[in-house]
């Protein structure tokens, strides 16, 4: 469609002073449309009443004001709306807070908890979302981790948590399209720099999302990634991991190293080929393999140093979770943690791992097509 076509009585095509502001409004446009699941002359609508601001345009778009009438059926004692998530403060709970353990308040406590969630969170789904997306942030309130790492995060759905998480701060893999996010919890976590590794050879904008952290004085290196899709890009799904691996292996021998995301990877693909091992070798990369199969010597899989726990081996499992109406049963590990201790100094122990969001929301949907990894790990000084 021409820009001077996109809206009645806008800019004409021959005003080229204004065609970057009009084509600007025109992908906002189009970006509303697409996550509100409605069409652009009402996007166009909730953004110009906005002053063309995203954040507060979807905001009034999913949460509009509570009608008079409806506030004066409330007790006067009622606060927040129920669909109301405020991550603001750690202390907030929804019904499910009866899971939390006794040692949850030790652990922001005394710091020798390390406590992260790493999930995709299927933004590019917009069925149900706004539900969704409350319900991924009810986890976060339950369980306040002290980092989260997350795959297929969405502008709209990056607004929605920097306003619901302020007590996190939050880096991201890329600004538009998809892409990954760390959250950093303030009070714990404090960011010294982080960066962005390309991908060279992606088809579907992926990369690695590095920050270095220092967590209660100890040095960590955290990375996440959404790694190739589908069995047909399995070599570029295997080159992308042979990054993270090298990048993992290049951080100083003081830090912890943890990386979590979604690899995407099938159990026969992380066994790597003899014939890999001497290319690897041969080029002389940091990588070192102790056997024909496995990760480097000195990076572990959490999943498989707790003894691989049977359950929360799959991670996407069309037989349980019916979010993408697939009725042939497939179950793998898709989602996945590795890490590297540091040296002597101080190191790190994975103490439990499970599964998050198996509990259908009230839409009649989970929260995601992939369940979620809480990881906790005891930090020895």
């Amino acid at each position: 469609m021409e820009e001077g076509n996109w809206q009645e009585g806008g800019a004409r095509a021959g005003d080229e002073a204004r065609e970057p502001e009009v084509k600007k409004r025109r992908l906002l446009c189009a970006e509303f449309a697409v996550v509100a699941s409605c069409d652009t002359a009402v996007a166009q609508c909730y953004l110009a009443e906005n002053d063309w601001e995203m954040e507060r345009a979807l905001n009034s778009y999913f949460e509009p004001p509570v009608e008079e009438s409806a506030l004066q059926s409330l007790p006067e004692t009622a606060g927040e709306p129920e669909n109301w998530v405020d991550l603001t403060s750690e202390e907030a709970t929804d019904s499910a807070s009866s899971k939390i353990s006794p040692s949850a308040d030790t652990q922001q406590e005394d710091g020798s908890i390390f406590s992260f969630i790493t999930w995709n969170i299927d933004g590019l789904d917009l069925n149900n979302l706004p539900e969704r997306a409350r319900g991924v942030c009810s986890y976060l309130t339950l369980y306040t981790p002290d980092v989260v790492f997350l795959q297929e995060v969405i502008p709209p759905y990056y607004s929605y948590l920097k306003k619901r998480a302020s007590n996190y701060e939050i880096i991201t893999g890329r600004e538009e399209g998809y892409f990954t996010a760390i959250m950093l919890k303030k009070s714990k976590v404090k960011l010294k720099s982080h960066e962005v590794i390309p991908f060279p050879d992606t088809k579907m904008m992926r990369n690695l999302l590095c920050a270095h952290v220092s967590v209660s004085g100890s040095e960590f290196y955290l990375m996440t990634s959404h790694l190739e899709s589908t069995r047909g890009h399995a070599k570029e799904r295997m080159n992308q991991l042979k990054i993270v691996l090298k990048k993992m292996q290049e951080a100083p021998e003081s830090a912890t190293v943890i990386f979590a995301g979604d690899t995407n990877l099938r159990d026969q693909e992380s066994e790597w080929k003899r014939e890999e091992l001497i290319s690897l070798v041969n080029s002389k990369k940091t990588l070192k393999v102790t056997k024909y199969g496995g990760l480097p010597n000195n990076i572990l899989d959490v999943w498989e140093f707790l003894g691989k726990p049977n359950h929360c081996q799959y991670t996407w499992d069309t037989q349980m979770n019916s979010n993408l109406g697939i009725t042939s049963t497939c179950k793998l590990r898709f989602d996945r943690i590795f890490f590297r201790a540091a040296g002597e100094e101080s190191h790190i122990i994975p103490r439990s791992l499970d599964l998050l969001g198996l509990e259908k929301l009230d839409c009649g949907r989970f929260p995601s097509d992939h369940w979620g990894l809480l990881c906790t790990l005891d930090i020895i000084l």
